[in-house]
């Protein structure tokens, strides 16, 4: 068996020593935990999904050496996964690394609205960034699983009160979401800070069928966000 923080029950599959990508306006280390209850097709994480077994541990000394040994220039963490708010262990982690003075951003799909109040409630978060998987007719079809759209709307609703940095964002390709599912996304967040257009990439997939996937150009891409500028306080594209 792998080295693992045995006391929270929490593997770590992958450190991305440093990002200037993944916290906005920060310089940032990212964890990768293992585990998904979504199956999207594009995924572009599909080993922690589908085989994290076969992925070695990182043992978490090992992750604070390195926190340590870059602190100087890292403003903050990024856990990611798959989704982090699978494991019970995630507030142990989280405040682990806070100890250490660092902001932490968490990435997440929305299905636990529980551990998102909880880690809000104990000030774990600094930020936090949200996929949008599309609208919500075709949340389940885009997400490849059972959907409950009560904890989605729930968490935004948890999300936007926060009172923390944070974002909604989406992967957008031709397959899955068009122009008219933007508007609707658009009118659902109204009023939010800030969103994000992810311009999908098609390498190492989920469903390898989406390697074969055209995405959309960056003249589709910018005018979407013109699109979706009146509903958010800020819409960026990401990735072209």
């Amino acid at each position: 068996m792998g080295v693992r923080d045995m006391e929270q029950g929490i593997e770590i599959k992958g450190v991305e020593k440093a990002s200037l990508l993944d916290y906005p306006d920060k310089v940032c280390a990212t964890i990768f935990l293992p585990g998904c209850n979504f199956r999207c097709g594009f995924c572009h994480n599909p080993d922690l999904i589908n085989s994290p077994d076969k992925l070695p541990d990182v043992p978490e000394g090992q992750l604070f050496s390195l926190l340590s040994a870059r602190g100087k220039w890292l403003d903050a963490v990024c856990i990611t996964g798959g989704e982090p708010t699978l494991h019970p262990g995630l507030p142990g982690l989280i405040k682990r690394v806070k100890d250490k003075g660092f902001l932490v951003k968490l990435d997440t799909n929305g299905t636990n609205p529980r551990m998102l109040e909880q880690l809000l409630r104990d000030k774990l978060l600094d930020y936090m960034a949200m996929d949008i998987k599309g609208p919500l007719e075709k949340y389940a079809e885009i997400s490849g699983a059972p959907v409950d759209i009560r904890k989605i709307e729930q968490s935004i609703g948890i999300i936007r009160e926060s009172g923390i940095g944070y974002e909604f964002r989406s992967t957008v390709l031709p397959r899955i979401i068009t122009e008219s599912d933007l508007r609707k996304m658009g009118e659902w967040l109204k009023g939010s800070k800030r969103f994000a257009l992810q311009q999908f990439k098609p390498l190492h997939t989920l469903d390898p069928e989406y390697e074969k996937e055209q995405p959309y150009s960056r003249q589709d891409m910018e005018r979407f966000k013109n699109i979706l500028q009146p509903y958010f306080d800020e819409v960026e594209v990401r990735g072209l």
